[in-house]
């Protein structure tokens, strides 16, 4: 409701028609539509980058593990040649390599499970607060 005040006066409230307040009702409604649907896409954007972040980690803890796979094998073929010295050198470098493909995969596990659920909560939660409280006002 407007309010009009002259000086030294109290204000007057100024009734709004029907027409005029559906008319509020449907601008604000709509810009809460919009804004809500962006917060959405914004979130949804936010899980997607940390989901792919995370996949890119598992991914490339794939590739050190394959390393380290390969680098375990020439160990075995280095011990059956007898040299006792090359061969603990490979089977401490495999050792190794298996060590990080681990923990990077870890580390992109956990990412993936902050990008989970794919909804976006937050526009979902705002979205709920939003119909309770035209709810209630409706009631009022």
């Amino acid at each position: 409701m407007d309010r009009i005040a002259e000086a030294g006066q109290p204000p007057v409230v100024a009734e709004r028609s029907t027409g005029e307040l559906v008319k509020l009702m449907a601008e604000q409604v709509s810009v809460l539509v919009r804004d809500e649907l962006k917060l959405a896409q914004l979130e949804m954007a936010r899980k997607g980058k940390s989901a792919g972040f995370g996949a890119g980690l598992l991914g490339g803890s794939a590739v050190i593990a394959l390393y380290g796979v390969g680098c375990l094998i020439a160990c075995a073929i280095i011990a059956i040649s007898g040299a006792v010295a090359a061969w603990l050198a490979a089977l401490i470098i495999g050792g190794a390599l298996l060590v990080v493909a681990g923990t990077t995969a870890l580390v992109g596990k956990g990412r993936l499970k902050r990008a989970t659920p794919p909804a976006p909560e937050e526009a979902v939660s705002s979205i709920k607060a939003d119909v309770r409280e035209i709810r209630e006002r409706a009631r009022r």
